[in-house]
């Protein structure tokens, strides 16, 4: 096994790793400065280069926090700072773990190719556990503007991730070698191998499109927005059921008017009416009233009651003839915000958790639905972060993708722009058009390569009506499925097992003779 250099001072590997986890939140909207993500990527490899696993653990752990704990600062915006800061210390783990695989893998050849799956292989893990996961803050989701997005079509986020890493730790290689006179050439490829990734994305953007584009389709999205901020909005579902109505009756005085073409359908976002529609006559009166109104149907986003003390967040179909039809059901509601997982336990850390009384179901089966003639896909809030739940559609036959979210619950803060840049990696990933339907913004309309052709402000009521790309074909990530992030896992797993294996026979070896002070050869932990 090659001996790397000799890392560097302790005090300045922290700062190192405090400033790179800080560089990565720059990386995510609303910033969106994607190339720190590669440099900061590349600097925590660069840290933990040689050292030992428990201090590349420490070094990743500090990175973790410096980068989670102002990227999730929304998730405190209405409950305080202790489920924040929670939340970013349990993320923030993944990366200390991170840490010491990368530091006990930097000793091996090629180092820079493992420590890019080791990236995948982290997200993997964070993304399913606990409590099936929270995929927040991976490295793919901060490319949507980026030369990177183009590996998303072949590979999913999990490529576009390894290639962010790679292009990253390729960097730090040819830094690291460039200081030794006598390895510059190596330093030089190293060196081409990070203008090489981006350019093969690039490249690869010109092959994306997989089906055609020519069929375009009329749809409508209402943002009807909510009377007030924070979580007691929810106590207004009235008011936020009319204002979703009332924008719809202005859309359909628009078509009347000829001033707007008469949709496919209508789009109403998650929460659009926090009163169960299948149970309430009055709810489902003014969504009849709306449905009429405009004469097509309404994807209507909706909190259905039961069974028992529980409820479930749903897509319905409503038909303006025949009224509630197709429906589907969140399958991956949110721990601790929509459920609460061991209640009396999280009691004790905050009284918060009663703001969720009633624990909410998961459904069952695809989003996929009929509706205006169209087959969609539909996730609903988080859901469109979690890559099996929107391939799913995909391998149903959805033509067109659906986010219904809700984001009043995070106020002004930068939720809503991070949530809209994974729909536009799916856009990609996927060779579909996304609608993004949001009670308070931001919501939006995505073309399949990724660029957003219109969208909202945050709290305010708006509309869109406008043709959209609408097909089936399928890319090489919808084919290929979990198969890259499964590859690319392995290897890091192969990886990090070789270098243990390795390192332990080596420590098995009688030590070679010394040819310098002692003090020179002990290693900086």
């Amino acid at each position: 096994m090659r001996s790397p250099s000799r890392p560097a001072p302790r005090r300045f590997s922290f700062l190192l790793a405090l400033a790179a986890g800080g560089l990565l939140v720059l990386a995510f909207p609303p910033f969106g400065y994607w190339p720190l993500a590669a440099v900061s990527a590349g600097t925590l490899s660069f840290v933990v280069r040689g050292r030992r696993a428990r201090s590349g653990a420490l070094y990743g752990l500090v990175f973790g926090l410096a980068f989670f704990i102002p990227l999730l600062r929304w998730s405190g915006t209405y409950v305080g700072a202790v489920p924040w800061l929670l939340l970013s210390v349990a993320e923030a783990l993944f990366i200390a773990a991170l840490g010491a695989a990368l530091a006990v893998t930097s000793r091996l050849p090629y180092w820079p190719v493992w420590a890019a799956a080791l990236w995948v292989a982290e997200e993997a893990l964070r993304d399913r556990l606990p409590f099936g996961g929270f995929p927040w803050g991976r490295l793919a989701f901060s490319q949507p503007d980026g030369p990177f997005v183009p590996f998303a079509a072949f590979g999913g986020a999990p490529l576009v991730t390894f290639a962010v890493a790679l292009t990253g730790c390729l960097a730090a290689y040819a830094v690291q070698r460039g200081l030794r006179r006598d390895v510059r050439v190596v330093a030089a490829l190293a060196a081409a191998g990070v203008l090489a990734v981006p350019l093969v994305g690039l490249l690869l953007g010109l092959s994306v499109q997989t089906g055609d584009r020519s069929r375009q389709v009329q749809i409508a999205v209402v943002q009807g927005n909510v009377p007030r901020l924070g979580l007691g909005f929810n106590a207004q579902r009235e008011a936020v059921l009319h204002d979703h109505v009332r924008q719809t009756l202005v859309l359909a005085g628009q078509i009347r008017s000829g001033a707007q073409p008469r949709p496919a359908f209508v789009v109403w976002p998650e929460d659009a009416s926090d009163i169960d529609p299948l149970d309430n006559p009055d709810a489902a009166a003014l969504i009849d009233q709306a449905a009429r109104a405009v004469g097509v149907p309404i994807l209507v986003g909706a909190i259905l009651d039961g069974p028992g003390n529980h409820v479930r967040n749903a897509g319905i179909v409503w038909d303006p003839r025949t009224g509630p039809g197709a429906t589907y059901l969140k399958r991956h509601p949110v721990p601790f915000g929509e459920y609460i997982p061991l209640r009396s336990l999280a009691r004790l850390v905050t009284s918060k958790v009663d703001l969720v009384p009633r624990d909410m179901l998961a459904g069952e089966g695809s989003g996929d639905l009929h509706i205006g003639g169209l087959t969609i896909g539909d996730v609903i809030c988080f859901e469109v972060a979690y890559d099996g739940l929107v391939a799913d559609d995909v391998d149903g036959g959805a033509q067109v993708l659906v986010v219904q979210t809700n984001n009043a619950t995070f106020g002004h803060t930068a939720e809503s722009p991070q949530q809209l840049a994974m729909a536009r990696i799916r856009a990609v990933e996927h060779d579909r058009s996304v609608i993004v339907s949001s009670t308070s913004g931001i919501s939006a309309i995505i073309a399949p390569d990724g660029r957003v052709r219109a969208q909202s402000k945050i709290f305010t009521a708006a509309r869109f009506d406008l043709p959209v790309a609408v097909q089936s074909g399928t890319t090489v990530a919808t084919r290929l499925g979990a198969i890259p992030e499964w590859v690319l896992t392995g290897v890091a797993g192969i990886a990090l097992l070789t270098a243990v294996v390795v390192r332990r026979s080596e420590r098995g070896r009688p030590a070679p003779p010394m040819s310098v002070h002692p003090d020179r050869e002990r290693e900086n932990a």
